[in-house]
């Protein structure tokens, strides 16, 4: 697949490393603070950014990933915040995914990732309530995880190593490998590849990554940028 693609704006905070689109605007992550902004979504201004919403504070630590799902931000925190700043009580020893109150960024609920190790990417799943999809970096796999008991349904294996955003589809899931700049949409059931985007050096580096309408988002922790792709 070869879609248009195109920058938007630049993240309130200078590395984004998870996005989510929603009906209020785009929540962003930053990797260093672990803050979440909520940003509209829209035309820049002059400076290259779009207006603030709401930025608040949360427990996550390295944070690596961003979904929202049962009115609430799902936040990968892959390990300590160590090699950003200060090591808070709070940070994750490995990899956790944190249940956050939007408002005002309470953590609500904490969870190991499945298998342990560190995690790049989570996605809420909207086709199936009461889902999530979680990556396993020592693993190279995809989780789909039971909230209610935290139990993996279904695990598909990933194609390529340092897997990243993760979008579901209705026929599929898109997941980001950022080292190879591809974007590949996989079979939910047993990880069959369907398709993939390659994002050419010209554009920024994708990391997190965004369903928006009917194409997607992604952002770029190293350059600050937030990109549209069009089918």
């Amino acid at each position: 697949m070869t879609p248009k693609i195109e920058k938007l704006f630049r993240s309130p905070y200078s590395v984004p490393n998870g996005l989510q689109v929603t009906d209020e605007g785009v929540w962003v992550v930053d990797q260093i603070t672990d803050r979440v902004a909520l940003v509209e979504l829209t035309q820049s201004s002059d400076y290259g950014v779009t207006k603030l919403i709401r930025d608040v504070p949360t427990e996550s630590s390295n944070t690596s990933g961003l979904s929202y799902g049962e009115d609430a931000l799902w936040l990968a925190a892959n390990g300590s915040g160590k090699m950003w700043r200060q090591i808070r009580s709070t940070d994750a020893n490995e990899g956790d995914v944190l249940k956050v109150d939007p408002q005002t960024g309470k953590t609500l609920q904490r969870y190991n990732i499945p298998d342990g190790g560190g995690t790049h990417g989570l996605e809420y799943d909207n086709y199936e309530s009461g889902y999530l999809w979680v990556e396993t970096l020592k693993n190279k796999a995809l989780h789909k995880v039971r909230i209610s008991d935290w139990s993996v349904q279904n695990t598909i294996p990933l194609p390529y190593d340092r897997a990243h955003g993760v979008v579901r589809v209705k026929d599929g899931i898109w997941v980001v490998h950022t080292s190879d700049r591809l974007i590949v949409k996989l079979d939910v059931e047993d990880g069959g590849k369907l398709d993939e985007i390659h994002v050419s050096d010209e554009y920024p580096e994708p990391h997190g990554l965004s369903l928006s309408g009917d194409g997607l988002l992604y952002c770029d922790a190293t350059s600050g940028w937030i990109v549209k792709i069009t089918f």
